[in-house]
């Protein structure tokens, strides 16, 4: 038998091999075809983005298809390649140097809507590389996921090839994040649409726990701030704050900032200083000016800031540069994007505010103690300030007040830039005696666009600046409505109690006015020649006991008092109204003071703005009661006890407290009685 292979018929196999080759070449025809139409499909995807991103152009927008020029975002997508290898390359990355030096906007686009999110992402599992590729969600948090290592972003997936049919996922990807979310309308609602990259930013920067991690991010950099300007600065406590307001200004000088880096060690002190001083040329007259500058003059005096030395920071390369270099730097990397993103925050009181805490809580390294931001906001709706009024601090500090009356002055203005200059121009006005504190207020106050400072270095018991307020001269300024102050605590000399300082901002506003102020609990129960001051000339309209520890770590308890002006209290023989505001729902946390850490402050707020309002009267909470100078000013004195809340465990607690107490106290007598 034999074992040779059965002769090949080469015709037959010839026209097996020439089927295969068309069937083969048929088939990747039709990918490429498919492929091609899909690409071609994606285009017009990616042409509705690109038109609606130039009809509706933020100024300084910067967009760019698929690569960047921006270093940062460039070497994050390097490592972002859907099939994990090579770059990462979105449709569209957005930027804007100006609006949001430390965001961008990254566009994945798909023109079929059923390629726009993968089932696996919807049901909150990871998405596989297949995914990621194909469905436009899953590919923009991909590239998201690496960029926001470095920067914050905004993802928008958008898939279809209608304008009236698009589908648009948009999220928000913060910087050091484990995961996006939704980015959230102000109605609380998922954006949806294609909007403009300015309301994009907006959405971002307001959306409540981006503007936490914000917060908590800058105060947990003040800290930093505070030890290296310690270790290598070696400036005083005082000087800290000017440090930060000077170079946060200087910073609005475009030349600084643009040249700061080419600017020799020795040099860049006294140029920081000249973009102070044309920065505040624009803003405030020629001798408020020079009083301001005063406080910056060390700058360029001090030994330390300007020399070169090696620095040495955890989890940074080793630098050799001078510790004003290097601060210039960190404040425009860390804290002017915070600044300029949410201009309703005192950013320099809070750097102040900070600072003090590590003093050691005695209030006298920074010799004042700043009134907590909620606190402010929440005096601003007590006085019900609005578009119309003009509002005096006559103890301005860093500004707080200020700030906080322009916010919501600027709400209710809301597209009216033109009405937003005059409340700028005539509708704030404010009042500092201590140098560098004035300098901090104009610094903040300029830095919020104020067109004319109207602040003033002096004494608000000066006669001729309480002339120069009540009867101004200028076309548009008019007399106060609305007062909020925090006074100096204890000050020694005639007429220096806290109410004097109530008074006198009381004095300067118009008849009928509403003043507010937090001041010591001592004030409205210990007897003083000041109360009958008050009370002869203005009315006692409210009184708020508020939490002990306010201010923490200062220990100072406090009380909130709200007066109508220029009629007499006993004259209107209206009772006063009293509300029991102890528990803010602020709780202490370490390194970060006392926060609203469980979201209860809103609810809070909301229930005692309701009560004062309607002059309600509740038992434990808030009651009204007519007074005199010889009465005490506080709830306790009048409240009935809420017998509905009590608790046995409260009864308890209580009683054992009491009983610890009383033996306590009969311990200490057996022990004196022995020693006798």
């Amino acid at each position: 038998m034999s074992n040779s292979p059965e002769p090949v018929d080469r015709r037959l196999l010839g026209k097996k091999m020439s089927a295969l080759r068309r069937t083969v070449l048929v088939s990747a025809t039709q990918v490429v075809e498919n492929t091609t139409r899909t690409m071609a499909n994606e285009r017009i995807t990616e042409g509705i983005v690109r038109d609606y991103l130039r009809e509706h152009e933020t100024k300084g927008q910067l967009v760019e298809e698929q690569v960047t020029r921006d270093p940062v975002i460039a070497l994050a997508l390097t490592r972002a390649s859907k099939q994990g290898s090579g770059g990462g390359r979105p449709e569209f990355i957005v930027t804007n140097e100006a609006l949001w030096p430390d965001g961008a906007i990254l566009f994945e686009c798909k023109a079929s809507a059923d390629s726009h999110e993968s089932a696996r992402h919807k049901a909150g599992a990871p998405s596989t590389p297949a995914d990621v590729s194909g469905c436009a969600v899953d590919g923009v948090l991909h590239y998201a996921k690496h960029v926001a290592k470095q920067r914050n972003v905004i993802a928008i997936a958008v898939s279809g090839e209608k304008k009236s049919k698009l589908r648009v996922s948009v999220y928000r990807y913060l910087k050091g994040a484990d995961g996006a979310q939704p980015l959230l309308d102000r109605d609380g609602s998922a954006v949806d649409r294609l909007r403009s990259f300015a309301e994009y930013v907006e959405f971002f920067r307001f959306d409540p726990s981006v503007v936490d991690r914000s917060l908590d991010r800058l105060l947990a950099h003040t800290r930093d701030v505070h030890d290296f300007l310690r270790d290598y600065g070696k400036v005083t406590e005082s000087e800290k704050p000017l440090v930060i307001s000077a170079v946060l200004l200087a910073l609005r000088h475009a030349p600084f900032r643009t040249a700061w880096r080419v600017a020799a060690d020795e040099d860049l002190a006294s140029e920081l200083v000249q973009a102070v001083e044309k920065v505040a040329k624009k803003a405030i007259s020629n001798t408020k000016r020079e009083l301001m500058m005063a406080a910056y003059d060390f700058l360029t005096t001090h030994p330390e800031l300007t020399k070169r030395t090696t620095i040495k920071i955890k989890g940074a390369p080793e630098l050799n540069a001078s510790p004003l270099r290097y601060l210039v730097q960190d404040i425009e990397r860390e804290v002017l994007p915070f600044a300029e993103s949410y201009p309703h925050f005192d950013v320099i009181g809070q750097f102040y505010a900070e600072f003090l805490r590590y003093t050691g809580g005695d209030g006298k390294g920074l010799g004042i103690v700043l009134t907590p931001r909620h606190l402010t906001e929440l005096f601003v709706q007590i006085a019900q300030v609005s578009k119309k009024d003009t509002v005096l601090d006559p103890c301005a500090g860093t500004g707080g007040f200020l700030i906080s009356a322009m916010v919501e002055m600027d709400r209710q203005a809301g597209d009216n830039d033109e009405l937003k200059l005059e409340i700028r121009e005539n509708q704030l006005i404010g009042i500092e005696q201590q140098p560098a504190m004035f300098a901090l207020c104009v610094s903040n106050m300029v830095l919020r666009g104020d067109g004319r400072s109207n602040l003033h270095r002096g004494d608000c018991f000066d006669s001729k600046l309480q002339q120069q307020i009540t009867q101004p001269k200028r076309g548009g300024m008019q007399r106060p409505t609305k007062g909020l102050i925090n006074p100096p605590y204890s000050q020694e000399g005639a007429e220096q109690h806290e109410l004097d300082f109530v008074k006198a901002m009381l004095d300067m506003l118009a008849p009928g006015g509403i003043g507010v102020a937090v001041v010591p609990m001592s004030c409205a129960i210990a007897q003083h020649p000041a109360r009958k001051r008050l009370m002869d000339s203005h009315t006692l309209v409210a009184a708020m006991s508020l939490n002990d520890e306010l201010f923490y770590p200062v220990g100072v308890v406090t009380c909130a008092l709200v007066w109508r002006a220029h009629a007499a209290h006993d004259a209107t023989n209206a009772p006063t109204w009293f509300g029991y505001w102890k528990d803010d729902g602020f709780v202490k946390i370490k390194h970060r003071g006392r926060v609203d850490f469980y979201n209860k402050w809103e609810a809070i707020r909301d229930g005692w703005l309701n009560d004062f309002r309607g002059m309600s009267e509740a038992p434990g909470r808030c009651v009204k009661r007519r007074v005199t100078t010889a009465d005490e000013w506080c709830a306790e004195a009048y409240l009935e006890t809420d017998y509905s809340a009590l608790r046995k465990e409260a009864f308890e607690k209580v009683m054992r407290e009491h009983a610890l107490f009383v033996l306590g106290q009969n311990l200490g007598e057996d022990a004196h009685a022995e020693v006798e």
